[in-house]
This record gives C-alpha cells, structure tokens and sequence, in this order.
C-alpha cells in the first residue's frame, strides 16, 4: 500500500467524502500535469525488495518483528505476512555505476540483516513464494501486527461478500479457500523503479507493458505453493485471485479486477489515474485535511494523499507513481511482477535486462506498441507466468517464438544499446546481461531448478522434499554465484 493507515471503520459519510476529495486530487493533478515542473533532469532508479523468513528446518519463522528490532535499519520495512520483510535500496544513477552500487548495497545489508536475524532463530530468503507454506499458515494470525494490514483484509473481505477462493491448475491444482487476504502475504516480489518526465511516461509504461512475457519468462521462480507444482510463476494468479473484491457475478459483469494488467496502451500517466478513480472504488477512504488546490496556487506541491493511497490499492503489475522528494513532485513506473531471487546478482541482472529494454524502445522512432495489440501483450504474460523458460510469446515480425531465443536474438542487443544511452560502463553491461545470456542459453531458472531437485527428491514426503530443497538453495543464494551456474 505505501502508506500508514489507523485501525478505524468508515462510515457511508466517509465514502462520500473521499470520492469527492479523490476526483478533486485528479482534477489538481491535471493540472498539476499541463502546468507544473516535475523533476526529470537527471532520472533517477530504485529498487526494493520483499523477503521471506524461514527457520533452521526451513518452514516459514512468523518472526518479522524480532527481526527488524535486531536488524535496527530504517531500510527494512515490516511487510504483509509475518514470514516477510522488505528492504528498499537507496536510488541511484545508471551513469554513476548504479547496477554494481545495487548489487554491493544489497549484499552488505542482507548479510549484515542475516547476521543479527538468525540471533532471533530466522533466516532471510530470496524467492516469489515460499514453497514450504502449508494450510496452517493462511490464517489472519499470521498478519503482520500493523494495523492497515489488517483493515485492508477486513475491507477486502467486506467488498467481496465472502472468503476469497484460490484455484490454480498447473503441474497439479490447488484449490483452496481464505478468510483473510493472508494468501498476498505469500507473494513476494522485487520492484523496479525508474523516474520519467511526464511527456515520457506512456512510452515508459507501454513500453513496459510490452515485455512484462519475456521478462518474467526468463525470470521466473516460484513454483510452489502449499505443497503443490503449480505455475513456473505461481505469484501471478495468486496475487490475482488473493485481492480480488469481485464475486462470481462480478466477474461475470466485467468488472475489472483490483489486480490489474490493464486493457490498453496509454498516451499520458494520467489516464492511469484517472482510469482508478472512475472503475475502483475505494478500499480504505481515509481523507486528509489537505486543499491541493490551495497549496498548489500558493506555490507549494500537493501531496495528494488520497489519489496515492487509492493507487496503492490497486495492484497493477506495471504501476505510476506520484511522489515528492525535496519539495520537487516526479514520476515514476515502478515494476512489480518480478520474484526477487534466486541470488542478488541475478536480481541485479533482471533489472539491468528491464532498465535497458525499457530505455531502447522508448527511444525507438516506431514504438514496439503500435506493432502489436495490447491482448498480445497480456497473453505473453500469463503464458510466460504459467510456462518460464518453455513458453512460446507473440512478437512483431517473428509471430510465436520461444521467449529465450527472443531474448538471444533480438532483446539483448537492445538491452545492451539501453543501458549505454543510460550510460552504464561497459564491464557492467557484460557482467549483468552476460548472466541473462547464460540462463537463456542453459534454459535455467530458479523455478526450473526447484521443480528438479524436488522431483529428484520424489521419494520423500512433499513437504520433506520442499524443506531440503529450499535449504540447499538458501546455501546457494548466499553464494551469489546465478542460478545458471548451479548443478
């Protein structure tokens, strides 16, 4: 969600006055758009990153709390389940030798939050979904004690009329019920951010948009959940179907889903917004005292406290993002359908991947979206989801191809010539795409090499099999050595 938020209940008066007061913050926001000075000089990039915890048999440690008093580091935040913690890394330049400042920061606090979590019988993981979670574990207890946690489940719930359903068919199928949006807490993911002017923003999200298949084809790692073989990204439909405030006859009606790929490309940031305030309706109508018109005409920079915490309840995989630093407002996409993992260099590297496509097709004189429907786009996504390093994605000229020899031939040269109009050193161009080259090469994933050793293991109990599996792979994450060199 991004914002702090008391325990309360809202009464139909609160409602109303929210809606009135969010539309008010699109209307400033308008303008804000036609008039205003964003900062955009010298684009900045971000990275954070959710965590799971588990214990020394390698189940999931509801320990979050004691972890974060041991950690003592203002960069980890408590997250949705208490088997999860996030860290956000400090934004930085490209230019500036930013991917490496990612990696190096990323390892120093992990090890140093390892170090001191492990004092309190819990150890960090990198990976989409925890694979030893079990039935007992999707309760409302497990949610982390901060409140908006748990109004935001109970307004969820409220919305929807009754439990939540997860039905996944993969490998194997899961079906299984919620009284609470506990089922989020298992997705964990990695974001990526990057700043963009206001002109630039519709070619940063489409652009986005476009790749989001091959992105998580060649990226993919988690699945399991609840014992079961499901998607190669089990966290795609879970997520979905986890925050869904749609009944059956909802759905049958065509209303949107909160968890949202969209349905068309954008020409400004604004019909994002503005396609939040007219489909949703708000989960947590908490109003602010603020006038943003009045701070804006007096020289100031409105916060628009409503029209984020609205944004921040409506989960789209590729999401804007208005926010004030120094007094300045900006932009941002952040990117949010990636698992973190299996190591930090190849989290590293499925950035510098993104960052560099994402930066070559907006500079492109004919953009890769007037060259294929948005449906294209959504359908590359959930079979790269269901399928990783198998699938098989639409792309313009070629038709169907497999989305590692789409990235061989085609992404990669790209991606390279992003990351130098980024102006990103050269070593650091090959290190982090030399890694996305080998794992297309091999065909190697961290949910590939899940499944297989779990298989090789297929004499065993499941869930024996899924504990020693993710044991051996916490050893092998902490070497950083990428997932394409494991055996």
């Amino acid at each position: 969600m991004g914002e702090e938020v008391d325990q309360q209940e809202f009464s139909r008066a609160d409602r109303t006055r929210h809606r009135e007061k969010v539309r008010r913050n699109l209307d400033v926001f308008a303008r804000m758009l036609r008039e205003a000075a964003f900062d955009t000089d010298d684009p900045m990039t971000g990275l954070e990153m959710e965590l799971n915890l588990i214990d020394d048999a390698g189940d999931p440690a509801l320990k979050n709390a004691e972890v974060l008093e041991a950690i003592a580091d203002p960069d980890f935040q408590t997250e949705l389940g208490q088997f999860n913690i996030e860290i956000n890394v400090a934004p930085a330049k490209l230019r500036e030798g930013g991917l490496s400042e990612f990696e190096q920061s990323l390892r120093r606090s992990l090890n140093d939050a390892e170090e001191k979590g492990s004092q309190v019988g819990a150890h960090q993981v990198m990976i989409g979904i925890l694979p030893t979670l079990a039935e007992g574990h999707m309760t409302v207890s497990s949610l982390s004690s901060n409140p908006r946690y748990k109004l935001l489940s109970e307004q969820i719930l409220a919305a929807r009329g009754e439990d939540i359903t997860i039905s996944i068919s993969g490998r194997e199928r899961l079906t299984t019920t919620a009284d609470s949006i506990v089922p989020e807490a298992a997705c964990t993911s990695t974001q990526f951010h990057v700043q963009t002017s206001p002109d630039q923003f519709a070619a940063h999200w489409n652009a986005a948009q476009a790749i989001a298949g091959v992105q998580l084809a060649v990226s993919a790692n988690s699945p399991y959940l609840l014992g079961k073989e499901l998607w190669r990204e089990t966290r795609i439909p879970l997520f979905e179907q986890a925050t869904d405030t749609r009944s059956e006859e909802l759905k049958a009606q065509g209303v949107r889903p909160r968890v949202w790929f969209g349905e068309r490309w954008i020409t400004s940031v604004f019909d994002l917004f503005e396609e939040n305030v007219r489909y949703f309706p708000a989960l947590l109508p908490v109003t602010d005292d603020e006038d943003p018109l009045e701070v804006l005409e007096s020289g100031g920079t409105p916060a628009l406290h409503e029209l984020k915490l609205h944004n921040g309840t409506i989960y789209r995989w590729n999401r804007p993002v208005y926010d004030i630093s120094q007094g300045m407002p900006h932009l941002r996409v952040e990117n949010r359908l990636l698992a973190a993992g299996p190591t930090v260099a190849d989290t590293i590297a499925n950035a510098a991947l993104w960052f560099g496509l994402v930066r070559y097709l907006v500079e492109s004189e004919r953009p890769l979206w007037s060259q294929m429907s948005f449906s294209a786009a959504e359908e590359n996504f959930h079979v790269a989801a269901q399928m990783g390093v198998d699938a098989q994605v639409y792309w313009p000229g070629l038709g169907q191809v497999r989305a590692t020899e789409l990235v061989l031939r085609r992404l990669l040269p790209m991606a390279h010539a992003g990351l130098e109009s980024w102006g990103v050193p050269s070593e650091e161009r090959d290190r982090y795409l030399g890694i996305i080259e080998q794992r297309c090469q091999s065909e190697a994933s961290g949910a590939g090499w899940f499944v297989d050793r779990v298989h090789e293991r297929g004499g065993v109990d499941r869930y024996d099999a899924l504990r020693a599996t993710l044991l051996d792979y916490r050893d092998r994450m902490h070497s950083n050595e990428p997932v394409h060199t494991w055996d």
